[in-house]
């Protein structure tokens, strides 16, 4: 008889395997064991493989986590995140101190080993609290006295000017 967990409910798919492993080990077939549980004799073939292999038995057949990515950040993984971005673009090894959609995903990927789109990414800052910003469009080593000379004695030179009339208008 197995002894049942009784800190968590197991799932009832991983309640059927054992109970198949109980009915292999009674000397039931394959196909009687399916037949009894609802399902193909291809499924208890696939579990008793399981069981056989590595001497687990029964352990084997136990619930599994899903292989593959990790689902997300958890909440504690997000409340790290603003930390994170306040050390800083150049910080993270990038040019200029402005965060983009596309840093930030590779911040995140490079600390928590999760993948986003950039569309959730814009998501995520909003749930932490950050907002869009505009970059400046203005060049950090503008000077404004050049720039307002040009405008009053070149600019006017460059400007076009109407072509002079050669009489009246047919309009």
């Amino acid at each position: 008889m197995i002894i049942k967990e009784t800190k968590a409910k197991r799932d009832w798919r991983e309640e059927r395997r054992q109970r198949a492993w109980e009915l292999k080990q009674k000397g039931w077939s394959q196909a009687r064991i399916a037949e009894a549980l609802g399902v193909t004799p291809g499924a208890v073939s696939q579990w008793m493989k399981r069981a056989r292999q590595g001497k687990k038995g029964f352990k084997a057949l136990r619930a599994r986590k899903s292989p593959g990515a990790p689902r997300g950040l958890t909440a504690k993984q997000l409340a790290q995140l603003p930390k994170l971005l306040l050390r800083g673009a150049q910080a993270w090894g990038f040019r200029g101190d402005l965060w983009t959609r596309a840093r930030v995903g590779e911040v995140i990927k490079r600390e928590f080993g999760v993948s986003y789109h950039q569309t959730h990414i814009g998501r995520l800052l909003r749930q932490i609290g950050w907002s869009v910003q505009q970059p400046e469009t203005k060049a950090a080593q503008r000077d404004e006295a050049k720039i307002q000379q040009w405008v009053k004695e070149r600019w006017p030179v460059l400007k076009k000017k109407p072509a002079p009339k050669a009489g009246k208008s047919s309009g």
